[in-house]
């Protein structure tokens, strides 16, 4: 979770009344948050105040609040003061209003060739804005919060703040090579071109982390204004010759972006909760947006949002009887409007803020109700007693007694990890990929995971890869899932139990793995049947697949009755590995393997 910094001493000004530390706690609880410390207690003041500097620490007393992950509106000062006014009754919620400018419409306009690495930009202004030394330093840090927690460390979304009187209107955000880029970067005095100031950035220990994200692009995102002087170069860092001062009175902001809702989010969050310092007080000037294929689209967008949500649907989530009166009562202290819906008291339309980017159903709207009523008001009641007699998932009970008879034979588990490498569930096992049967990792942190296992075979020779130096024979089994590919299914994947177990000495030892086979079918109570035929059983078929040796791999088919007919399904196979994957898995010795599925046998 978040922890916010504010000072005690500024944060409960801004409450109107002076906290105590169990007090101040318990408003925290109260609303859905937690005090995490309050340094200004007796273990700060035996410290010396040469410790306080080693730690980073203000001498002054801090408040540090936990909040929730998803509450961006909570992530300043601003934020956390302006909710608890509202929510004590001691303030209304701000009107936020995107108002007309005065002078010309600024306009920023996206070139084509951002697409390739960074498409989306949004923009606003604040006006006759008013900055001092805690507001400046709050807006500092509410840019440094987004950027840890909505921005992904500056992969989605990346901030830019200006002082518009340094510059000159229109804008372009345009994707450049880095040589072409040339600018002084924030708080430097020389000049630097891309490449170059990737070079001067790399052992810097707070915008080193975010280089990589642009590094090996062909080209780098740039923001100009009308002179051709750069704003900035997301998402490492802002020009030094439109740097915000405590003297800026007009600020421009730009919020550069790979996703677009995230984008317009953190756009929201800073100006709403900064907007309070303008002239005029919750105004935001907008600025217009011109995309390359010529559509205009105007941020921020600051109205409020609209959904419905039944009565009854609160009071039975909470556990209380509520009326429709009192549930509007509730909903305001948390900074939301509401009324009722026509004439029907039963159904609540509710306002949401642009502040309130964590409301996206009914149930958190019942949830700030709760937090309203207070948790520790709801009735306590005596859940009814329900008997039931809970059991194993059949394809979990029977896993496990094939996991013990196959234990019993003499064999060893092993839990091999979900993931792999594409080339270990493909080109090491002789196989190409037909992009319809493995589910991949859209961002493989690791070339060793990326992609989920769709066969237990890659787990099980890697097992005997790292255990190679063993006493031979190895012998190994594994009974977990796979995953495949299916778009059949909203998920557009499902999971497969298998069963796969591997012999690996001097010889290749295949006629124990298909004594393997035999007894395991004999434990399930299938019988060994004829090919041809419609006897139920199962049966064995000599096939070729390139991942075992030519003449030495059987496919093992199941013929079951369904629904008065009968059906004949490929269950798995077994046979000796072929040299090319015992190679690429740097295996020396000769291995017979089996694997198939246990589904079939639960239908």
């Amino acid at each position: 979770m978040p922890v916010v910094h504010v000072d005690k001493e500024e944060f409960y000004k801004a409450l109107g009344r002076q906290y105590s530390t169990d007090e101040f706690s318990e408003l925290c609880f109260d609303f859905g948050l937690e005090l995490e410390e309050d340094t200004s207690e007796k273990e700060l003041a035996i410290r010396e105040v040469g410790a306080i500097k080693a730690e980073g620490l203000s001498e002054r007393p801090i408040l540090k609040i936990e909040i929730p992950a998803n509450r961006y509106d909570l992530l300043c000062h601003e934020g956390i003061s302006r909710a608890f006014l509202i929510f004590q009754g001691n303030a209304k919620p701000p009107t936020y209003k995107v108002v007309d400018p005065k002078d010309e419409q600024i306009q920023i306009t996206i070139k084509t060739e951002t697409a390739q690495i960074r498409p989306h930009v949004v923009s606003a202004i604040l006006r006759n804005i008013t900055f001092t030394d805690k507001n400046y330093n709050n807006f500092i840090e509410l840019q440094d919060k987004l950027h840890i927690n909505l921005c992904r460390k500056r992969t989605l979304v990346a901030i830019g703040t200006h002082d518009l009187d340094t510059l000159q209107a229109p804008f372009t955000y345009e994707a450049l090579p880095p040589k072409s880029i040339k600018f002084a970067p924030l708080n430097q005095p020389k000049e630097y071109d891309g490449e170059e100031l990737m070079k001067f950035y790399e052992t810097d220990r707070h915008l080193g982390k975010f280089l990589h994200i642009i590094r090996d692009s062909p080209v780098y995102p740039v923001i100009y204004d009308a002179n051709r002087v750069v704003c900035s170069l997301p998402p490492i860092i802002n020009g030094d010759h439109s740097k915000i001062t405590l003297n800026t009175k007009n600020v421009f902001i730009e919020c550069t972006a790979t996703d677009l809702t995230k984008a317009k989010i953190v756009l929201n969050t800073v100006v709403t909760m900064f907007s309070e310092y303008c002239a005029e007080p919750f105004t935001v000037e907008p600025v217009e947006v011109i995309y390359p294929d010529g559509k205009i689209l105007t941020y921020p967008e600051l109205s409020p949002r609209s959904m419905k949500v039944k009565v009854d649907y609160i009071n039975e989530c909470i556990g209380v009887k509520l009326t429709p009166s009192e549930i509007i009562t509730y909903l305001n202290r948390m900074a939301l409007s509401a009324k009722f819906v026509n004439e029907d008291t039963s159904e609540l339309l509710v306002e949401i803020p642009p502040t309130r980017a964590d409301i996206l159903h009914a149930c958190d709207i019942m949830e700030d109700v709760a937090i309203a009523y207070g948790f520790n008001n709801i009735p306590k009641k005596t859940l009814k007693i329900i008997n039931s007699t809970g059991k194993a998932l059949p394809i979990n009970k029977l896993s496990d007694l094939v996991r013990k008879e196959i234990a019993l034979t003499g064999w060893t588990e092993v839990l091999p990890l979900i993931l792999c490498s594409h080339d270990e569930n493909f080109a090491y096992l002789n196989k190409k990929d037909d992009n319809s049967t493995a589910v991949k990792l859209e961002n493989p942190k690791t070339l060793e995971y990326q992609v989920v296992r769709s066969s237990l075979l890659p787990g099980i020779l890697k097992t005997v890869r790292e255990n190679k130096k063993h006493t031979l024979p190895i012998r190994v089994f594994e009974v977990s899932d796979i995953t495949l590919k299916d778009n059949s299914l909203e998920r557009k994947a499902r999971n497969e139990r298998h069963v796969c177990a591997i012999y690996c000495a001097k010889v290749s030892g295949f006629e124990l793995i298909h004594g393997l086979v035999n007894r395991l079918m004999d434990m399930l109570n299938v019988k060994l049947v004829p090919a041809n035929g419609d006897d139920v059983g199962y049966y064995i078929k000599e096939s070729e697949d390139s991942t075992y040796f030519p003449n030495r791999c059987a496919d093992i088919f199941l013929r079951r009755s369904k629904t008065s007919s009968i059906v004949t399904s490929k269950i798995g196979n077994f046979g000796i590995l072929h040299p090319n994957v015992l190679e690429k898995f740097e295996i020396i010795y000769p291995c017979s393997v089996v694997e198939f599925s246990l589904e079939e046998f639960i239908q």
